[in-house]
């Protein structure tokens, strides 16, 4: 790879990093290529962008990037495949999922939202992070709850309220 063809590469790479909020590093060494096919088939269908990255030209990436990602370049090491998804756990389910048949891929490290995440032990607390949209959905269903609670505490009380007044009428006559 000549020096102009690095450069490309890293100039890509800083792009793909800016353009992403969700970023995780895996390891899939050691998956045929069928395995590795139908890691993709998965991650595309699962809309997540994957790609296999050299670990100098992602550093350098990185390094060039206005994110800051903490000791999430010291995790470049060896195979390296980076994932790009709009939701924060879609990778992360996806690696979970895949790993039902399949001991690859490892979790290397996850930048999310500008969090760090580093080692596979994080899997199971990136499968758990809720999206925007979801975290939105349940922040709309608290506020309408209360709303709900009142209509129909007044619609009830309501009905009691005339039910007494025609009882009291009813006794007067």
């Amino acid at each position: 790879m000549t020096r102009e063809e690095k450069s490309q590469v890293i100039e890509e790479l800083t792009a793909e990093l800016a353009n992403n909020a969700n970023i995780y590093l895996a390891d899939i060494s050691g998956l045929n290529a069928g395995a590795t096919s139908d890691l993709r088939r998965a991650a595309f269908k699962a809309n997540v962008k994957m790609a296999v990255v050299k670990n100098t030209l992602l550093a350098k990436a990185m390094e060039a990037s206005d994110k800051e990602f903490g000791d999430l370049p010291s995790v470049l090491k060896g195979n390296t495949s980076v994932m790009y998804a709009e939701a924060g756990n879609a990778p992360a389910k996806l690696i979970k999922n895949f790993r039902k048949k399949a001991e690859k891929p490892l979790l290397k490290g996850a930048f999310i939202e500008e969090a760090i995440y580093i080692g596979d032990e994080q899997l199971d607390a990136l499968v758990d992070i809720k999206s925007k949209d979801e975290l939105l959905g349940e922040i709309v269903g608290l506020l309408q709850s209360p709303a709900k609670n009142v209509v129909s505490a007044l619609k009830s009380s309501g009905g009691k309220i005339a039910g007494i007044i025609k009882t009291l009428s009813e006794k007067e006559g």
